[in-house]
């Protein structure tokens, strides 16, 4: 076990759902802690609206960020206490970036949660509501999924773009809702599997976000960010970096550019004998199996899948 390199990953807005992490608050104190600190600085009991909802708050995006992060921060703290390994690399799928940075000591906790509080206001106030949509589209290539946006953006007037490039013949497409629908009809004719409507109205990762991106540099550059001690795979554009310039930049410009899960993935597996899902759900473990079908995942979203994974490192 003295070469065993792991990498641990942290999953975004999505995965988030009332009553999360129910089992690991039962069991352990770091639950309790880790939302009280992150309740202390939002002014409202954040784990009171993960556990009773309703779902409808749950899911308001200003919300959904901060609960998600605290969430991973959540898992990644009692992994960090049972488990001696030291991972070699982290990396989180759009919000959950802010979880891996956290992790790597580059920001405090508390500074994070400010961060994602903002960032979620920002990017629901950037574009008005049923304006923007999002899309989930089922096989087809990265090729046919962009050109099909480029012909519906053309046709409508308005943008729709990839903004998830999640594994091989799954990408989510967002932008402006009539362009949205109208890809969505091109991409079935295409011969997509499935083009699904997502229900959100915050088109994340489009050019539409580019106002909030603006913005966000603004809250970025207000907040300490330390060296990494850990290397953190960026989702704009797959690498690590270790200057705090240079990690604002592409936290601010992922908001409005699309999350390259696949490059991230295949950068990290190169070196990873296992990939760690550190959070709510298992969503990045199934894109991980579909990017890499032979490598070894697991997703810490029960205390049970947590010892799992645990006594395989024995």
């Amino acid at each position: 076990m003295l070469n065993y390199n792991i990498a641990v990953v942290f999953p975004g807005q999505g995965s988030q759902s009332v009553g999360m992490l129910k089992e690991y608050a039962e069991e352990w104190e770091q639950v309790s802690q880790t939302f009280g600190q992150a309740s202390e600085v939002l002014g409202y009991d954040l784990w009171d609206i993960v556990s009773n909802g309703p779902e409808e708050k749950l899911n308001q995006t200003e919300i959904t960020q901060p609960a998600m992060l605290a969430a991973d921060v959540s898992v990644m703290r009692i992994m960090s206490e049972q488990c001696m390994m030291k991972p070699y690399a982290l990396a989180g799928h759009s919000l959950g970036e802010y979880a891996a940075l956290v992790g790597a000591n580059v920001l405090d906790f508390q500074d994070a949660i400010k961060l994602v509080a903002e960032r979620g206001r920002l990017m629901q106030s950037a574009v008005a509501e049923g304006d923007g949509a999002m899309a989930a589209i089922i096989g087809l290539s990265d090729d046919q999924v962009i050109l099909g946006c480029k012909e519906a953006s053309a046709e409508i007037g308005k943008p729709v773009e990839p903004v998830n490039y999640n594994s091989p013949g799954q990408i989510v497409i967002a932008g402006a809702t009539e362009a949205v629908d109208r890809a969505i009809e091109m991409l079935q004719a295409e011969g997509a599997k499935r083009a699904l409507k997502l229900p959100v109205s915050v088109p994340s990762h489009s050019s539409l976000m580019k106002p909030a991106a603006e913005e966000m540099k603004k809250v970025l550059a207000s907040v300490e960010f330390k060296t990494p001690d850990i290397q953190v795979i960026h989702n704009v554009d797959a690498k690590s970096h270790d200057d705090a310039d240079s990690m604002r930049d592409a936290l601010a410009r992922q908001i409005c550019n699309p999350v390259l899960w696949v490059q991230t993935i295949k950068i990290i597996k190169e070196d990873a004998d296992a990939i760690v899902e550190c959070g709510p759900g298992r969503v990045l473990t199934g894109l991980n199996k579909r990017i890499d079908k032979d490598h070894q995942s697991y997703a810490l979203d029960t205390p049970a899948s947590m010892q799992k994974f645990l006594d395989a490192q024995i």
